[in-house]
C-alpha cells in the first residue's frame, strides 16, 4: 500500500483501529506541550490520574500567554506550572523563552513523531514532518499519562505548490489561498498536506507559518515531507540527530487535491473579521491604518523579522501608527540584537515587546476605538483584539512593515526593494530558560495559589435531560465567544467559578445570570460552534453552569471533542430548519437519555410548543461511553 507522509505516521503509531477514513484510531502520542492559558487545567487533570511522572518521551511546559503580572494570580500559575513540571518529568520553558510553537519548533519538534498540545495552534510543528495536533488539556493529560489519543482516520488532502513565490509575496499568503478556497469550515476531519516542486524554496519556518495557520481551516493538521529542507534547518539548530526523512510513496492516493501555482500569487490580506474572508491586497489600496502588530507563532520567525528590518531599515514609521514587534523566541531576539537588526527596527518607530504571544491574544495592545489594525497574526475574530469595534487584517510581515512606513494598506513591491536576506549557517543556541525536570521527584512540593479552585466534576448520565434553551447564537461561534480570554480574564484561567460570570457575553451579556436563574440547561447553534482555540474553558466553564447538551448544525473539531471529555451531549440538528423553530427559554426534553443514547438519531421534545425534532448524535462508541459515565475522567477511573 503507497502511503502519503501523514498515513506512514499514523502507521507508525497506531494503537487501535486501521487506516479506514471516517473511523476512530487510537495513536501513541511521542511529544506533549502545554502554555499557561491551557496548561494550569491540564495538569490538575494529570494530577487526578494518580501518575507519578509523565509517559512521553518528552513534554513541555511553556509560560507564554499570558506574563503581565498586575497581581499574584499570574505568577501563581506559573509556579504551580513550574512544580508541576518539576515533579513530573516535564521540561519548563520559562517566560521570555518565547512562544510555545516557535520554540517547540526551533528546540524540540522530530520528524516522523506525534506532538499532541493544548492549543490550536500546535500543528505548527507540521512543517518539519511532524503530526502535531491540537487538542483539549485533559486529552494532552491523558497522553502525558502513557493513554493513546483519539481521534476519526482523516481524509488527506493534496496540496501542490508550483512555482515559486515572486518577490514580495510571501508564506503567509499561501496559506491565506488555501483559506480563500476552502474557508474556515473547509478542513474538518482533513489532513492538508503539502507537495510539489515549489515546497523546496520553503524553509521550515515559512513551512510552519503555512501548518500554523491550517488551524483555521478546521483541520485535524497539516504537514510537509521532511527532506533536506528539513535537515538543514535542523542542522542549523544542533538538532541533525533528531532529522529523518520522511516522504510520500510515489502514486500515493489522496482525497482530495488543491493546486497552487505561486507565481500567480499576490500578496492576500484577510478581512475583517474572519480568516477566510480574504482578498488581494490591491482591493484595499487606501485604508488607512492605525495599528500594525508584528509576531505571534504565525509570523515571529528570524526571518520574517529580518525581512522587517530590511523594509524599515533607514526609515521611520507613519506618524499616525502604532507599531509593535513580539520577537517569537529568545533566539530570535539574541540574533536580532547580536546581527544590529533590532536597532534597525527600534530606530524605524517599532515598540518591541517581549517573546510572547501578547497581543494576537488581546493581552495588551488593543487598537483604538473603530481602529484599524494590521497583524500578521492567525485569527482576526470580532474583538479578539481587545477592542470590539476595531478592524483587524490579517497579513504577511511584508505588508505590515510596508503599511507602517506609509500609514495606509500597501502593497509591499511599491515601497520596497527586493528583499534578500542572509540565511545563517547556525542559529543562536541558549537553552538557559529551558528548566528540566528533576530525576527524583519525591520531595518536590506542589504549591497551589489562591486562585486556583478544582475544575467542575461529572456525574453519570441520568434518565432524563431537561432545560430551558438558555441562548441561541448563529454560525462560526468561536472559544473566544464562548469563554473569553482577554487582559481582564485570563488572569483567572484556573478559576471556573470566576470565569463563570462572563461566559458566552459577548454574545449575550444576560446569559450567565440566566444559568444560574434555571439551573442550568442548553444551547442552541447554528454551523461550526466552537471554532478557533482549543482551550477547554470552553467546556469546562459550561459544564459548571449546569449545561447538558450543545444542539448545533455542526461543531468544531476540537470543541466537540471537549464537550464529551466533560459529559456534555454535542447534539446535531437532523433538519436545520428546525434550528427556526426553537426560541430562548423553550423548555426541551430528551427522555430516556440513557438508552436514546445507544443510537445515533435521538428525539427532543420543544414542551414549550409541543413539538418534536429529530437529533444526530454523530459520535463514536467509545464517545458514547465518555457521555454515559458523564466525562473522560469518570471513564479512567472505571
Amino acid at each position: 500500500m503507497k502511503l502519503t507522509v501523514a498515513e506512514k505516521i499514523i502507521k507508525e503509531h497506531l494503537v487501535t483501529g486501521e487506516l479506514t477514513k471516517g473511523r476512530e484510531i487510537g495513536l501513541r502520542i511521542d511529544q506533549t506541550l502545554t502554555q499557561d492559558s491551557t496548561g494550569t487545567m491540564a495538569y490538575l487533570q494529570f494530577e487526578a490520574m494518580g501518575v507519578n511522572r509523565v509517559k512521553t518521551k518528552k513534554s513541555v511546559a511553556y509560560i507564554d500567554h499570558n506574563m503581565l503580572q498586575t497581581g499574584p494570580e499570574n505568577a501563581d500559575d506559573h509556579l504551580y506550572i513550574q512544580r508541576v513540571a518539576k515533579k513530573y518529568g516535564i521540561y519548563f520553558s520559562k517566560p521570555g523563552n518565547g512562544i510555545c510553537h516557535q520554540v517547540h519548533l526551533e528546540r524540540f519538534g522530530v520528524p516522523g513523531e506525534t506532538l499532541l498540545g493544548s492549543d490550536s495552534h500546535t500543528p505548527t510543528c507540521g512543517g518539519l514532518g511532524m503530526l502535531a495536533i491540537g487538542a483539549g488539556g485533559l486529552d494532552v493529560a491523558v497522553a502525558m499519562a502513557g493513554g493513546e489519543y483519539f481521534l476519526t482516520m482523516p481524509q488527506i488532502v493534496k496540496v501542490e505548490l508550483k512555482g515559486k513565490l515572486n518577490p514580495g509575496v510571501s508564506a503567509k499568503d499561501i496559506i491565506l489561498e488555501v483559506l480563500r478556497i476552502c474557508k474556515v469550515k473547509g478542513g474538518l476531519n482533513k489532513i492538508f498536506e503539502y507537495c510539489g516542486n515549489g515546497i523546496k524554496y520553503l524553509s521550515v519556518p515559512e513551512r510552519a507559518t503555512i501548518t500554523n495557520m491550517g488551524a483555521e481551516l478546521g483541520a485535524t493538521t497539516s504537514i510537509f515531507p521532511s527532506d533536506e529542507i528539513t535537515y538543514r534547518f535542523l542542522k542549523m539548530q544542533g538538532r541533525e540527530k533528531d532529522y529523518r526523512e520522511l516522504v510520500a510513496d510515489e502514486g500515493a492516493s489522496y482525497d482530495d487535491e488543491i493546486i497552487i501555482d505561486l507565481e500567480q500569487l499576490e500578496p492576500l490580506v484577510a478581512c475583517p473579521h474572519s480568516p477566510d474572508n480574504v482578498v488581494g491586497v490591491s482591493e484595499l489600496k487606501g485604508i488607512k491604518v492605525n495599528q500594525v502588530a508584528i509576531g505571534s507563532c504565525t509570523n515571529s520567525s528570524y526571518m520574517d523579522l529580518m525581512k522587517v528590518a530590511n523594509i524599515l531599515e533607514g526609515k521611520t514609521i507613519a506618524e499616525d501608527v502604532s507599531l509593535v514587534i513580539s520577537p517569537g523566541s529568545k533566539q530570535v531576539l539574541n540574533m536580532l540584537a547580536k546581527n544590529g537588526a533590532l536597532s534597525k527596527l527600534i530606530s524605524s518607530g517599532a515598540r518591541i515587546l517581549e517573546c510572547g504571544c501578547g497581543p494576537c491574544i488581546g493581552m495588551g495592545q488593543a487598537p483604538s476605538t473603530y481602529g484599524v489594525s494590521l497583524r500578521t497574526f492567525n485569527r482576526n475574530f470580532k474583538g479578539r483584539s481587545g477592542t470590539t469595534s476595531a478592524n483587524v487584517y490579517l497579513v504577511s510581515p511584508e505588508v505590515a512593515a510596508a503599511s507602517a512606513l506609509t500609514g495606509y494598506i500597501t502593497n509591499p513591491l511599491e515601497c520596497t526593494k527586493n528583499i534578500h536576506i542572509d540565511v545563517p549557517e547556525k542559529f543562536l543556541i541558549n537553552d538557559n530558560l529551558i528548566v528540566s525536570p528533576a530525576v527524583k521527584n519525591e520531595d518536590i512540593e506542589i504549591i497551589r495559589g489562591p486562585n486556583i479552585k478544582p475544575f467542575p466534576k461529572t456525574d453519570r448520565l441520568g434518565q432524563d435531560i431537561r432545560g430551558k434553551v438558555l441562548i441561541k447564537v448563529g454560525d462560526d461561534i468561536t472559544t473566544d465567544h464562548i469563554m473569553p480570554s482577554n487582559a481582564k480574564l485570563l488572569p483567572y484561567r484556573s478559576n471556573i467559578p470566576y470565569l463563570s460570570d462572563y461566559c458566552l457575553t459577548p454574545c449575550d451579556p444576560e446569559f450567565p445570570k440566566r444559568a444560574k436563574e434555571n439551573n442550568g440547561g442548553i444551547i442552541i447553534s447554528g454551523d461550526n460552534y466552537g471554532q478557533g482555540s482549543s482551550r477547554e474553558h470552553a467546556a469546562l466553564v459550561p459544564l459548571y453552569l449546569g449545561i447538558k447538551a450543545v444542539i448545533a448544525k455542526s461543531f468544531a473539531r476540537i470543541h466537540k471533542q471537549n464537550l464529551i471529555n466533560n459529559g456534555i451531549l454535542p447534539l446535531i440538528f437532523y433538519n436545520e430548519d428546525d434550528f427556526n423553530r426553537i426560541d430562548i427559554l423553550d423548555e426541551l426534553a430528551i427522555e430516556d437519555v440513557s438508552k436514546q443514547i445507544e443510537e445515533d438519531r435521538i428525539l427532543i421534545e420543544n414542551k414549550t410548543k409541543n413539538e418534536e425534532y429529530e437529533l444526530f448524535l454523530d459520535i463514536t462508541e467509545r464517545q458514547r461511553k465518555i457521555l454515559k459515565v458523564g466525562g473522560l475522567l469518570n471513564l479512567i477511573k472505571h
